[in-house]
This record gives C-alpha cells, sequence and structure tokens, in this order.
C-alpha cells in the first residue's frame, strides 16, 4: 500500500505540474489576446475615421462638381447671349454709321499705316504735311463715328449688357476652373483616405485572425489546465482513500494488540497479581473490567 501511495503521490504532483503550466500558458494567451483585440478595435476605429473623413471629402467634391456644372451652364449661357448682343451691337453700329466710305477698323487700321510711314521713312515737308492733314482728317471721321456710337441709347445699352454678361461668363468660367481644381483635390485626398482605409483594414482583419488564433489556444490551454485539475482531485481522493483505509488497517491492529494485552493482564490480574493503574486502565479500555 505504501508503494501505492507514493506513485499515486508522484502521479498527482506531475498532474498539478501539468495544471500550473497549462493556466500560465493560458494566461500568457489570454493577455495575448487581449493585446491584439484593444490593437483591431483601434485599428477599427481608425477605419471608420478614415472612411467618414473620406465619404465628407465625397460630399464636398461632388458639391464643388455641382459648382462646376452650374458656373459652366451660367458660362455657357452668358457666352451666347455675349454672342448674340455682339451680332446686335454690329447691326446697329452699322444702321447709324455712313453707309459709304471704310468702316471703323478700316479706318484706324489706315491711321496705323499712315504713323508708321511718317515714323519711318524720310519725307519732305509737303508730303510729310499731306500726311500729318490725311492722318487728320482720318482721325476726325474716326471721333465724329465714335461720337455716334457713343450717343446712341440703344448702343449703350448693347454695350452695357455686353459687358455684363462678358463679365458673368468671366466670373463663371474662373469658377469652372478654380472649382474643377477644388474637386480634384477632395476627390485625390478621398482615394487616398480610402486606399488607406484598405489598408489598416486589412492591419485590423490580420490583427483580429490573430487574436481568434490565440483565443482558441487559450481555451485549449484552459481545456488542458482543466482536466489536470480534476486528474489531480482524482488522485487525491484516491490517496485520501488508501490513508483511510491504512489509518482503519493500523488502528484495527493497535486494537487488536491492546486486546491481547489487556487479556493477558487480565489473567494475571485473575491468578491474583497485583496490577498497576495504568494496567487497570487498559482492562476498561478493553472493557474487561
Amino acid at each position: 500500500m505504501t508503494e501505492l501511495l507514493e506513485e499515486l503521490e508522484e502521479k498527482r504532483e506531475k498532474a498539478n505540474s501539468r495544471a500550473e503550466k497549462f493556466k500560465i500558458l493560458r494566461d500568457r494567451k489570454n493577455l495575448e489576446a487581449k493585446r491584439l483585440v484593444r490593437k483591431r478595435d483601434e485599428l477599427n476605429t481608425k477605419v471608420r475615421e478614415l472612411i467618414d473623413r473620406g465619404n465628407e471629402l465625397k460630399d464636398e467634391r461632388n458639391e464643388l462638381n455641382e459648382g462646376v456644372h452650374k458656373a459652366k451652364r451660367l458660362r455657357d449661357k452668358m457666352n451666347k447671349k455675349v454672342s448674340t448682343l455682339s451680332q446686335q451691337l454690329r447691326k446697329k453700329k452699322k444702321e447709324i454709321l455712313p453707309k459709304d466710305g471704310p468702316n471703323l477698323d478700316d479706318l484706324e487700321r489706315d491711321i496705323r499705316r499712315l504713323e508708321y510711314k511718317q515714323m519711318t521713312q524720310v519725307l519732305s515737308s509737303e508730303k510729310e504735311r499731306e500726311l500729318v492733314d490725311k492722318i487728320s482728317s482720318l482721325k476726325e471721321i474716326i471721333e465724329e463715328r465714335r461720337r455716334l456710337i457713343d450717343e446712341n441709347e440703344d448702343i449703350q445699352r448693347l454695350t452695357a449688357a455686353l459687358d455684363e454678361a462678358k463679365r458673368i461668363a468671366e466670373e463663371n468660367h474662373n469658377k469652372v476652373s478654380e472649382n474643377a481644381d477644388l474637386a480634384q483635390e477632395k476627390h485625390d485626398e478621398m482615394l487616398k483616405l480610402f486606399k488607406e482605409a484598405d489598408k489598416v483594414r486589412a492591419d485590423a482583419d490580420e490583427t483580429h485572425e490573430k487574436f481568434i488564433k490565440a483565443k482558441v489556444k487559450s481555451d485549449e490551454y484552459h481545456h488542458d489546465h482543466i482536466a489536470a485539475v480534476h486528474e489531480v482531485q482524482d488522485y487525491s481522493k484516491m490517496i485520501y482513500g488508501l490513508r483511510k483505509k491504512k489509518r482503519i488497517a493500523i488502528k484495527k491492529k493497535d486494537d487488536e494488540d491492546t486486546l491481547s494485552k489487556a487479556q493477558e493482564l487480565y489473567d494475571q490480574f485473575k491468578n491474583g497479581e497485583k496490577l498497576g493503574t495504568e494496567d487497570i486502565m487498559m482492562l476498561q479500555k478493553a472493557g474487561l473490567l
């Protein structure tokens, strides 16, 4: 029985060592799993932030693109109006200017040609005077025709409307360019954020896979730990049972020895031998007195 007890105690000790080892491994994996889940959650939070910011930029880009379309429509509308007003203005100028003789563009071109001749050629005094008189005459004609134009209310109205249409067309053309550039910047930044979000999401997914593996391993170690604990408990029960049997056997043997000794003392007592106090107590304990 002693050898069996020693063997069981040795097996219990080994099982207890395994239980402690699996407990340490389980706790380590649990810590690793907690670290991984924190990292995963932080990465997923970053993904949401990147996507939210990307969607904000997308909305800003779409708003700018809508501004581009509106500016284009208004610019094109104004350009058509510029073309129409220009035609009306040319027609009105043609109506009020003399029908005979060259038009203003031809007159201005003639003056530039004559002035260039005056500056670049060596002329006699008479020829130069004739040239100066010719230039002055042409300028008077131009001035008169411009006066007719400047004093005409229809031309003033058409000119003002044409200038306003040109201004609006130019203003919206600039808006088209500015908003298109800004929209492209927003688009590029949005794509950059979405690309970064994809990369961070991939890291989060990879971290989640590592977390799952760590959790599965932790559960395995926990299962092994519990199995070893149960094994320790089983060995403890067997050891307790054997020790109890051993104690009972020892007690039984002690009782048998005590009874045998008491019987001898009783026989001596019956034979008239004098017994000591301890001997009498033993007889009483054995139920012989």
